[in-house]
């Protein structure tokens, strides 16, 4: 697997600026574009799969939201807001040279995928969301409000990993793929303590007042384009219910990954062939 090369673009917050960073993959002159963003704790190499892939028919840009991986933290938890992030990736985009992209969002790079085509300028073309859709049950959102932020610390990768697994049922990967996800989000601090390596006050929205039902049907409905839909099979974030809604939107396909919880972690050649075969008929 070859190395991608890195980016880094200055955005504006509410408080200040930080510095969004990015890998991108193919050739940078491709006009062809793809971006893959990433969920709530996690960072753009979880696709290095993916985006290795599709390098040959894209150029593949893959941020670090702000407060994750290799981009800044916000002086301010109140600043991790959707309108925030939407506001990086244009930066992003404009930094890239890129006016036109198709986008695969995992969870929170869904949404936020869906916030951008739903704009009357939006930039996307086509459109994959990995196991996020229209509506998000409040019990889904509970389960995740019981980890995010919590300040915890493993002994080891290993036991990190293990952890990451009880709250990430991603499928059924070889132990190389659970090492390569664990390795993108944890970091060995100077105490010898291995962390989820993301800005903790990400939680401080997110778990602000009682967990309600989301519904995001006036975003959905918005969206111009061809949309493909993964669902974990599993998953209690994006419920069979609300799939077959959204499949019943023209110009919606869906793929259900079986054996697996939220999110398809998008390294298995099934679902790589899928997305590729979407984003390129």
């Amino acid at each position: 697997m070859s190395e991608p090369r890195p980016g880094a673009v200055r955005c504006l917050n509410p408080h200040g600026q930080h510095t969004t960073r990015w890998v991108e993959w193919g050739k940078p002159d491709n006009p062809r574009a793809l971006v893959c963003l990433h969920g709530l704790t996690r960072s753009g190499r979880d696709f290095d799969t993916l985006a290795t892939a599709l390098s040959g028919d894209y150029r593949v840009l893959c941020p670090d939201l702000a407060g994750r991986g290799a981009s800044d933290w916000l002086s301010d938890g109140a600043d991790y807001t959707p309108d925030q992030y939407c506001a990086d990736m244009l930066r992003v985009l404009e930094a890239a040279g890129v006016s036109a992209v198709d986008w695969v969002g995992t969870s929170l790079g869904g949404i936020v995928g869906m916030m951008l085509a739903a704009r009357p300028d939006g930039p996307i073309r086509r459109l994959v969301l990995n196991d996020v859709g229209c509506a998000i049950p409040r019990a889904a959102l509970e389960r995740i409000r019981m980890y995010v932020g919590k300040p915890v610390a493993f002994a080891s990768l290993e036991h990190l990993e293990a952890a990451m697994r009880a709250v990430s049922p991603f499928g059924e990967l070889s132990p190389g793929q659970w090492r390569h996800l664990a390795g993108n989000v944890g970091r060995l601090g100077d105490d010898g303590l291995w962390r989820f390596h993301y800005d903790p006050a990400i939680a401080q929205n997110f778990g602000a007042g009682p967990a309600v039902d989301l519904d995001l049907r006036a975003l959905w409905q918005a969206l111009k384009g061809l949309v493909l839909v993964l669902r974990g099979a599993e998953s209690d974030l994006l419920t069979r219910p609300t799939f077959d809604e959204m499949l019943s939107r023209p110009g919606t396909s869906g793929i259900e990954v079986s054996r697996c919880g939220h999110a398809p972690a998008l390294m298995d050649a099934a679902q790589v062939g899928a997305v590729r075969e979407f984003l390129l008929s």
